[in-house]
């Protein structure tokens, strides 16, 4: 269950942390006290969508942070979809910073994808609009799919890759469902890709051994020329050698003059000797340098040829093959082509049996779901004061799919005598929010999820089906936790914790306010409900008797 959330620096909360407990948790509070901003955090703490301008100071971090206490059966389901709890926790938190946000799932940054992957493992949030989805049959199934989630998926799971063969078949024979000339078009084309592949003869790595090859002979051009300029400069004409000997007479005729004169004829003697050998090993060095030409232009031309077959067919040589094996088995269909349409008919018709099976296999598990269904609908129909309603999902057939070959839609009668009639068009505004919560809890009961958040779904509802709403989110709440934000004083009496949200203001901000309250205190807040502005001891009275008659 939700142990606590809490949020910090966020519209117009500035610093709250709210404790839940199991069972029933109310939060009220006037209009515009803030009450949506605390199921807001939540989802962002799930790994919600940011808003902008929902950070109430921009020159702090907002920060949302949710801890999840878990059972067994929650921790289990957790490890198999690849997350793991600590000490029997799940924390979720998302640090918001000018407009970027960080997610950490039990201190471990994650993206906010797998925040809301997780949360969808343990809680259920039913928001103010969402029984408008009921008005689209196509949600219908999904609901039905979701009541025999645990006998249809392995179905599903079986049939899915029957379908995309089955699809891949089709495929393959609306592809070949060509005209002669377009035959003869098609065979002139993969016998062209076939010959120039097999004319280029590849050998497996040969265009790495090519392209190192390429890279040592073209270095090998660049060292010979540039030996070649440096043996120029040196040595041709009146060379360095000649002037250091035209030096060396230089300074041997005065050396009788000065002694130091001496010294330098040695330098520039020793100069002579260095540059002498340097002579002899650079002619060696360009002399064994193996540089041809021909075969230059023979590796070039070469690797010309694979790179052009790479960007015909593919990036390796293993591609281009591969686009070889694929045209020949093209052109095996295309010679042999009435065989090979016949193949993949008799094939499609082979598929066709087994999808079929599977389908009607999942179709039984929806009928029987939908009986089992419609009937649990119909008793909590009963109990959120719909007396007389009729309830029923209606099964139809249509083409394959991942999920089979079936339709769903709800079909209802709310009056006695009235004919069966889809719900879109049969229901009001506050009667579809009681239909969504009859389904609500009777998928409750056929999965695991031990928290259910509701957002003011009592809108349009007043009087004794007010007290109907109540009792049944009272039952579905025992054995699990249920959060929701109310108006209505029927429902908020049945609370097991009690939460206001306030708002209040000062001349420079406006700040919400939450915290829970007690026995009394419930009393004084049924009271606001009942009375509105005047709260007067009889309204009091009202309240206290309603709360006591809730226990």
């Amino acid at each position: 269950m939700l142990y606590s959330l809490r949020v910090e620096n966020l519209a117009l909360i500035e610093k709250e942390e709210i404790e839940f407990t199991e069972g029933l948790n109310v939060l009220t509070g006037e209009t515009g006290a803030g009450k949506s901003i605390i199921l807001g955090a939540l989802s962002l703490a799930l790994g919600g969508k940011i808003d902008k301008g929902m950070v109430r100071d921009t020159g702090r971090d907002a920060y949302v942070e949710a801890i999840f206490s878990l059972d067994e059966t929650e921790e289990k389901r957790l490890r198999e979809a690849d997350f793991e709890p600590e000490d029997g926790q799940l924390i979720f938190s998302r640090k918001i910073k000018e407009g970027k946000s960080q997610a950490r799932l039990n201190g471990e940054t994650v993206p906010a994808a797998r925040l809301k992957k997780a949360g969808d493992l343990l809680l259920d949030i039913y928001g103010q609009n969402e029984h408008q989805s009921l008005s689209d049959p196509k949600k219908h199934l999904r609901l039905l799919d979701e009541f025999v989630k645990k006998d249809l998926d392995p179905v599903l799971e079986e049939l899915a890759p029957v379908y995309k063969e089955y699809v891949s078949i089709k495929k393959s024979i609306e592809e070949a469902d060509i005209d002669e000339a377009q035959q003869k078009r098609d065979i002139s084309y993969y016998s062209h890709v076939s010959e120039e592949i097999e004319e280029a003869d590849l050998k497996p790595g040969e265009d790495e051994d090519l392209e190192a090859t390429y890279k040592k002979m073209a270095g090998s051009e660049k060292v010979a020329k540039n030996l070649s300029e440096v043996q120029n400069l040196l040595f041709e004409g009146e060379d360095v050698l000649s002037r250091i000997g035209e030096s060396q007479r230089s300074l041997a005729s005065i050396a009788d003059y000065d002694e130091s004169v001496e010294d330098l004829g040695k330098t520039l003697s020793d100069a002579y000797d260095i540059l002498e050998s340097f002579s002899h090993e650079l002619v060696s060095t360009a002399e064994n340098l193996t540089f041809d030409p021909a075969e230059f232009d023979q590796v070039t031309r070469r690797l010309d040829l694979i790179n052009d077959l790479k960007q015909k067919y593919g990036r390796t040589i293993e591609d281009i093959y591969k686009s070889k094996e694929e045209a020949d088995e093209k052109l095996e269909q295309l010679n042999d082509h009435e065989n090979y349409v016949a193949g993949l008919k008799k094939k499609l018709e082979d598929i066709s049996k087994t999808l079929n099976k599977l389908c009607e296999k999942a179709e039984d598990i929806r009928k029987k779901g939908a009986e089992a269904l419609s009937e649990k609908v119909k008793e909590s129909l009963k109990n959120l004061n719909f007396l007389k309603a009729d309830f029923e999902v209606e099964l139809t057939r249509t083409s394959y799919s991942f999920s089979g070959f079936n339709e769903g839609q709800f079909m209802i009668s709310t009056n006695p005598g009235e004919p069966m009639k889809p719900l879109s068009q049969v229901a009001s505004g506050g009667e579809m929010s009681r239909i969504m919560l009859a389904l609500k809890t009777v998928l409750a009961s056929a999965d695991d999820i031990k928290t259910m958040i509701f957002d003011e779904i009592d809108t349009g509802i007043s009087g004794r089906t007010a007290s109907a709403v109540a009792r049944e989110l009272k039952k579905v709440s025992v054995g699990r936790q249920v959060i929701l934000i109310t108006h209505l004083p029927q429902i908020a009496a049945l609370s097991d914790r009690h939460f206001l949200i306030e708002k209040s203001a000062t001349s420079d901000s406006t700040v919400s306010s939450i915290r829970p309250l007690s026995e009394d205190e419930i009393i004084d807040e049924l009271a606001r409900m009942l009375g509105g502005d005047v709260i007067t001891d009889a309204v009091r009275e009202s309240a206290r008797q309603l709360r006591e008659g809730a226990k």
